[in-house]
């Protein structure tokens, strides 16, 4: 994103696979660090311990973070954040998007993890063109 400052946006929307045990519990675990200003370090633990993604390992992880722990908490015994994650798995199905993650550029779409250089290249197509 630094690459193009004030050029680009970043949307991220949820799509827990249904068939994952925890799927749905570290989409909100994701949510409720994200009101903590630690949604890519959450991010980032979610992905290097999955697929340890049960209750306990999350408040694990939310603790590893420094997270106030009676918030973060209550969004997941809340499920704060289920119709915002409701409304993003009816968008992935309404796109017959069943692949994470996926990306758009400008309509473009990229299925899986890539390196940085091909989203770049696609990027500065894209900007090039709306010149």
């Amino acid at each position: 994103m630094d690459t193009y400052a004030g050029k680009i946006r970043l949307v991220i929307k949820n799509a827990p696979y249904i068939y994952r045990d925890y799927s749905h519990l570290a989409a909100e675990a994701s949510l409720a660090a994200k009101d903590q200003g630690k949604y890519w370090e959450m991010h980032d633990l979610l992905l290097q311990r999955s697929p340890v993604l049960d209750r306990d390992s999350l408040i694990k992880y939310a603790r590893e973070l420094a997270l106030d722990m009676k918030k973060f908490t209550a969004s997941l015994d809340e499920k704060k954040h289920a119709q915002e994650i409701e409304q993003d798995k009816k968008l992935a199905l309404d796109m017959d998007l069943y692949n994470t993650p996926t990306f758009f550029i400008n309509g473009r779409r990229v299925v899986g993890e890539r390196p940085f250089e091909y989203f770049k290249k696609i990027i500065d197509e894209e900007l090039s063109a709306k010149r």
